[in-house]
């Protein structure tokens, strides 16, 4: 029997490193690792702000090692993806990229090139305001201005919501025809949930306020309901990018909360994770 300190490692190849990320927080897995008694995952990180509930199934999580996992997850070993010959262990990239060479080189030329480019960014900046998704407000400005705008507005209702890209899930409460602005503050963008009532439903979808420019970042999104009858998850491989919200009901890209899953109910809760999509 090895000890689990044991450094022997053995080759294999692993076509989804995804599969090696928090299923909750969608961060690389790295050091304990918890499951429940179903066996879902959870990071430490997570467990601490599940209150060592796993979302799941709602059985406790955070007191029990996956320590198979964890033997994984320490066997996994990357190569740089800038293409130094150096490798690294899953999860470890940051840290990486700290003596990596070839990434000081590509941040020198990508200051020297922002420096270059500023005139025409300016140019296309001044044709891609965006109008302020808040109630009865007429501003409009460009993106990054209108973060700092809404600013004003948090004290309003469904517009106190905060949320990192990456991060902890945010619970969001939600009625019909209504909607909620979420402030992701590391990229500092504004993402609107927006919900629609019809006969058979409630149509929920969500949208970026940001004009379709290369410096803004594209994002996935998952929307899942917090019911205790049925959990509903919808993947949004990419979420839309508008400088305007539209008060009509969506035709695409949407979730839909079907009537018989209220059971009446005026309010509902959504657990909505969004991710930073990874640039080629």
């Amino acid at each position: 029997m090895n000890d689990e300190n044991d450094d022997t490692n053995s080759s294999a190849m692993l076509l989804d490193l995804e599969a090696l990320n928090c299923p909750i927080c969608y961060d690389a897995l790295t050091s304990s690792i918890f499951q429940c008694d179903n066996g879902h995952l959870a990071c430490s990180t997570c467990c601490s702000k599940l209150k060592n509930k796993c979302p799941s199934c709602t059985l406790p999580v955070g007191h029990s090692r996956c320590r198979a996992m964890e033997r994984v997850i320490q066997s996994v070993i990357v190569p740089c993806p800038k293409g130094c010959t150096k490798s690294f262990s899953y999860g470890k990239e940051l840290a990486h990229e700290k003596e990596c060479h070839i990434y000081s080189s590509v941040l020198q030329r990508t200051s020297d090139s922002a420096v270059t480019i500023n005139v025409s960014r300016e140019k296309e900046r001044a044709i891609s305001l965006c109008s302020c998704p808040a109630e009865k407000c007429d501003y409009s400005g460009s993106y990054y201005n209108l973060y700092d705008h809404f600013k004003t507005h948090t004290s309003e209702r469904g517009c106190g919501y905060r949320l990192t890209a990456g991060g902890f899930p945010e619970v969001v409460e939600l009625t019909e025809d209504t909607s909620v602005v979420m402030n992701e503050s590391r990229d500092g963008l504004l993402f609107v949930v927006q919900c629609f009532s019809e006969p058979h439903g409630v149509y929920v979808t969500m949208n970026c306020i940001a004009p379709c420019v290369p410096e803004v970042c594209e994002f996935s999104c998952r929307i899942s309901t917090v019911m205790e009858e049925y959990n509903m998850p919808f993947d949004l491989p990419k979420v839309k990018r508008v400088r305007k919200l539209s008060l009509e009901t969506p035709r695409d890209d949407f979730m839909l909360v079907p009537r018989y899953c209220l059971r009446g109910r005026q309010a509902f809760k959504l657990r909505i994770c969004v991710r930073k999509l990874t640039q080629e």
